[in-house]
Formats: structure tokens, C-alpha cells, sequence
């Protein structure tokens, strides 16, 4: 259950400040290391600051996304938002600067599967990139390699609470006991799109599934103009309970304020810090790093074998 998991104790964040104190730490741990190497200043503006660290996260999770839904055989969505997660948690205590996202976002996606038993072979799972036998051999070599790393650098907290089974839940109890909806499946589509939107943002790390799916739920049925004011009062029995109400409402707006905000780097400035990105690693500034692990990949293409195009038509 949620409420007594690590998921809860050491993965859910108390405000979005924690988060960005965070990746501060991380980006400022991987500097002080880097320095101490003699090869660079504290404050090298070769080094990748807090938030281009934060815009890379974001163009790699986005490629994680597209990567799982072109998967074959199809990835549940309970896996996709594990690794999802795997993710997020792993690059608030780590830079990109020391560990690259292009191989992290697929141990990601390959310890989701083991953790969540989607049988699918290594063989198979490589078979999804955009790459030669070679290609894919040696990927596959560089995915155990990191394995380990990533199972650590999560605390062995490899259990993840998604939302789709409260959702799920939610349109049950709906169709169950609350009779003035009469069809609630009209709700689905949407909603999807809402958990969709979300799971870009760090909702994950700080909110509850339960309340992830019912803002879904709520955000659903506001677009459609369906008042859901007395499911909550009633069938939830929150209409003498203003604190929990209060603080369930503040949570979906706070969730679609993070949706409002949210914005994925634009491709230009893609290109110009992947550059950055991949000559802060060819520096080589952590003698602990094989570097031979590290960069594994020169081609950024390799992810899908039917790459998504973004609105203009051009690879992500």
C-alpha cells in the first residue's frame, strides 16, 4: 500500500522548492568533484548550471516517453510510469554531467520491465532500438553495466505507486454509487490525457497516486461541465471533512498549475547543450567513471525504431 511505502517516506517531496534544493545540491556536488580534479574551476562555464541540467532531464524523459510507446511488444502503462519515476528520482541526486541520460533512460525502462514483469528478453528489449546487431549488443552490455548503479542510486526503492490503478478505482466507484454520472467512461479519454500531461511534471514526487487519479478524474469532468462538486461531499463523504477537501483542491491546482507551466526545451536549445553536455563528458573529470561506459553512444537517434516527429515534423 501507499501509505506505508518507501515511495511515500523517502519519495515524496514536500513542495516543488525541495525538489530544485535538490538538483541544486546534485549539480553543486558534481562541480566541487569536478574541480577537485584539477582539470577545471568550481565555476567552469563549461560545466552545465542547474537549470540546463533540469531542460536535459526533460528532453531525455520526453525520449524515455516516446521510446516506451512505440515499444513492441506494447509496454503497460504501469511500466512506462515506473520508469518514468526510476528516472526523476535518479537525476535528483545525480548530474548528467556524470552519468548520461541516453543510457540511464533505457536502464530505466529495462529494470522497469524486470520490476514490474513484463517479460520481455534483453534481446528483445534492445531489439526496440534503432541500431545494428553491433549496435544493439553493445548497448545492451552498457544497460547491465549501469543496472546496479541505478538500483543503488534508488535506495533499492524499486516498488512505484502509479496512478492508473486508483484511477481505474475511481471509475468504479463512480459507475457504482454515483448514479448521477450515467456513463462514465465519457471521462476516460480526457483523463488519460490529464495523466498524460502530468507525468512530465514532478506531480510523481509530490503528490499521492490517489490523488493524482481523482484530480484527473475531477479535471475530466470540469472540461466536459459536468459538476462534480457532490461526488466529493457525498460518496466520498469529504462534506465534513473541509481540511482533507481544502487540501485535495489546492492539490489539483496546484497539479494543473505545474501542467500550465510546464515546457519542454526548444530543439535549438537541444542542440547547443547536448554540445555542452558532451564536452563536459569528454573532459573526462571523474576518475571513478569509465569513460568507456559513458560514451557508449555518439548517434542520439538510436532510441526508437519509428522516432515520433514533433509539430514541424522534425526528429525530437
Amino acid at each position: 500500500m501507499y501509505h506505508s511505502s518507501t515511495q511515500r517516506k523517502h519519495w515524496t517531496f514536500c513542495s516543488g522548492q525541495e525538489l530544485e534544493r535538490c538538483r541544486e545540491e546534485a549539480n553543486r556536488n558534481f562541480h566541487s568533484k569536478a574541480a577537485a580534479t584539477g582539470k577545471v574551476q568550481q565555476n567552469d562555464l563549461r560545466l552545465l548550471k542547474p537549470h540546463e541540467e533540469l531542460a536535459i532531464c526533460k528532453h531525455y524523459e520526453k525520449r524515455l516517453l516516446d521510446f516506451c510507446s512505440v515499444f513492441k511488444p506494447a509496454m503497460p502503462r504501469s511500466v512506462v510510469g515506473t520508469a518514468s519515476m526510476y528516472f526523476k528520482r535518479f537525476y535528483l541526486n545525480n548530474s548528467v554531467m556524470e552519468y548520461h541520460p541516453r543510457i540511464i533512460m533505457l536502464t530505466c525502462a529495462f529494470l522497469a520491465c524486470k520490476v514490474d514483469e513484463f517479460n520481455v528478453s534483453s534481446a528483445q528489449f534492445v531489439g526496440n532500438l534503432r541500431e545494428s546487431p553491433a549496435g544493439q549488443e553493445k548497448a545492451l552490455e552498457q544497460i547491465l553495466e549501469y543496472e546496479l548503479l541505478l538500483i543503488q542510486q534508488l535506495n533499492f526503492h524499486l516498488i512505484v505507486h502509479n496512478p492508473y490503478r486508483p484511477f481505474e478505482g475511481f471509475l468504479i466507484d463512480l459507475k457504482t454509487r454515483y448514479p448521477v454520472l450515467e456513463n462514465p467512461e465519457v471521462l476516460r479519454k480526457t483523463a488519460d490525457d490529464f495523466l498524460s500531461r502530468v507525468a512530465l511534471t514532478d506531480a510523481y514526487l509530490l503528490f499521492s497516486p490517489s490523488q493524482i487519479a481523482l484530480a484527473a478524474i475531477l479535471s475530466s469532468g470540469s472540461r466536459a461541465g459536468i459538476n462534480m462538486e457532490s461526488y466529493l461531499s457525498e460518496s466520498l463523504q469529504l462534506k465534513e471533512d473541509r481540511t482533507t477537501l481544502a487540501k485535495l483542491l489546492d492539490g489539483m491546482k496546484c497539479m494543473n498549475n505545474l501542467i500550465r507551466k510546464y515546457e519542454l526545451p526548444k530543439s535549438e536549445e537541444v542542440v547547443a547543450l547536448k554540445q555542452k553536455l558532451e564536452k563536459c563528458h569528454s573532459l573526462d573529470l571523474l576518475l571513478s567513471t569509465n569513460s568507456k561506459k559513458r560514451k557508449g553512444y555518439e548517434d542520439d537517434e538510436y532510441v526508437a525504431k519509428k522516432p515520433k516527429m514533433d509539430e514541424q515534423g522534425k526528429l525530437p
